[in-house]
Parts: C-alpha cells; sequence; structure tokens
C-alpha cells in the first residue's frame, strides 16, 4: 500500500520533531529542536491549529506529557519541566556538562517512565547514549554505543521495545518488562536503506512505523520486519510520527527543512494511547 500525506502545518519550523498526541486533553504536542520550542496544537480535519508556544533556551529534542498537564522537556543536556500555569521548573541532568553532543528524541514507556537518547555535535560516532529515568540519582543506561539515538516505541503488549541508531541505519529491539523495566538483549530488527530511520511509533495491531530521513517517506513494518505500506512526504527529511486525534487513526508527521513542517494521512490502523508522564525525571 502506498498513500501520499498532505500538509497540515508546512514552512513554520526549522525541525520539527516528536509528536505526540496527549488525549486527554485532545492536544497535540511536539518541538522544533532547533528553534528551541514546545509546541501545542489542535488537530484539525485539514490542518494543525498552533494554540501555545514554549520557548526554552537552547535546543530541544523532545517532550512528554504528564496526566496532570505538566510538560516533559529535554533540553540541551538536562530535563526542563513546564506547569500547566507556563512555569519552567529544573528536572534532572542527562549528559554531563561540557559534553559535545545534545539530547535527542524520547518517549515514555507503559510505566511511564521517561526514555531519551543523545546526538554528538562534534561528528563522532559510536559514543552516544539511550537512558531510562527511574527517579532515582542516575538515570539507567540502556545504550551508550549509538550515532544519534531516535525513538524509542514499545509493542502493544509493552513487552518488545524498539529504538533507532540512526548513523548506523539500525532499528533495533529487545524485550522489556512494562512493569519494572527489565530488558533483554539488544538485538538488530530493521537495517534500513536508501534514507537513514528517524523516529517511530506502533499501531494497534504491532506494526511500526518509521519515518526515514531523507527518502520523504514512512514506511511501515510488520512484527516480523515486512515492509507493509510507504507514506509518501513532500519533505525530503522526515523526522517523526505519531497517531493522533480522538480514535488515533490520524497520522501526523513531521519533517525538516524549508519545505517541513506537520504533514498527516489516513493509513486505515489506529495508533496506541501515548503513555503518560510518571512524574520521575526531577
Amino acid at each position: 500500500m502506498t498513500l501520499d500525506a498532505r500538509p497540515a502545518l508546512v514552512g513554520a519550523f526549522r525541525l520539527a520533531e516528536g509528536p505526540v498526541w496527549d488525549g486527554p486533553r485532545e492536544r497535540l504536542i511536539w518541538v522544533d529542536v532547533e528553534g528551541g520550542l514546545v509546541l501545542e496544537g489542535v488537530l484539525r480535519p485539514r490542518a494543525v491549529e498552533v494554540v501555545k508556544r514554549h520557548r526554552l533556551p537552547g535546543t530541544v529534542g523532545a517532550v512528554a506529557a504528564a496526566a496532570d498537564g505538566r510538560l516533559l522537556v529535554a533540553g540541551p543536556r538536562r530535563l526542563t519541566v513546564i506547569t500547566p500555569d507556563g512555569d519552567h521548573l529544573p528536572g534532572a541532568r542527562v549528559l554531563a556538562p561540557g559534553t559535545a553532543g545534545r539530547l535527542n528524541d524520547g518517549g515514555c514507556d507503559p510505566a511511564g517512565r521517561f526514555l531519551v537518547g543523545s546526538t554528538a555535535l562534534d561528528g563522532r560516532r559510536g559514543d552516544d547514549v539511550l537512558v531510562r529515568l527511574d527517579g532515582g540519582a542516575q538515570p539507567t543506561l540502556l545504550d551508550r554505543d549509538l550515532t544519534c539515538s531516535n525513538g524509542p516505541a514499545w509493542s502493544p503488549d509493552g513487552r518488545l521495545m524498539y529504538s533507532v541508531d540512526t548513523g548506523r541505519g539500525l532499528v533495533h529491539v529487545r524485550d522489556y518488562d512494562p512493569v519494572d523495566g527489565r530488558t533483554g538483549e539488544r538485538r538488530e530488527f530493521l537495517a534500513v536503506t536508501g534514507g537513514l530511520p528517524d523516529g517511530l511509533c506502533a499501531d494497534r495491531e504491532g506494526n511500526l512505523w518509521l519515518a526515514v530521513w531523507g527518502a520523504g517517506e514512512v514506511r511501515c513494518y510488520s512484527p516480523a520486519a515486512e515492509r507493509l505500506a510507504t507514506v509518501r512526504v513532500p519533505a525530503a527529511h522526515t523526522a517523526g510520527v505519531a497517531f493522533a486525534g480522538p480514535g488515533l487513526d490520524t497520522l501526523v508527521i513531521t519533517a525538516a527543512g524549508p519545505e517541513g513542517g506537520l504533514f498527516t494521512a489516513r493509513p486505515g490502523v489506529r495508533g496506541l494511547p501515548a503513555p503518560a508522564w510518571n512524574g520521575d525525571a526531577q
């Protein structure tokens, strides 16, 4: 199956990333990485309307929503909490001061624990990390050998976790305990060609939807890594993807560059609700 995404909000951002549907408040949230913005929007039938902007110093890699409406934001090296009143509160430090890199993509596991990865800014390869915030003094290190970490996403039962090593063109999978967060050995799920794997999400059938940077596509893969569908996007650098709307049946795609922004498609499947952040990152 091949279908075309249509523009919903184009040309307004430098690097739109990390879309998340906050179902209880029926709001779409996402970030403009290089613009240092967290954005809240309303999903209309043919467009996304921005209703609130939060500006932070430096880059912004990812955002997640708590059940009470707070936002958890990945800044350059540490996290920030934005209250419903718009106050900015300091969160946990993830990367050491002076690190030649920044926080990148992230998301919450089925128990609401926040995971976030890093990307180097000095050309280094193989030194980026993926960590989980468990509420302790130090994050739990899951990976330390990545080249631009993206994802993660979980299967419908929470027992498989997918993550992306963009620089190596790989999507990984590992067993995951959705209750206590114990992980199995990481293994290769998919080697991507014709572009680089970036953000991803899963649908209710357990299929994986993957934004492919440089290809202008979102590709759908079965749990057996068989390619099932392609969504063509009129922007080369597709970066993030999420299911949104009250029925979780609208695929929202973010992209970078002058022609980038937000795009939508209706692939005929439904996504999974985004877990609420549990508050353990302060």
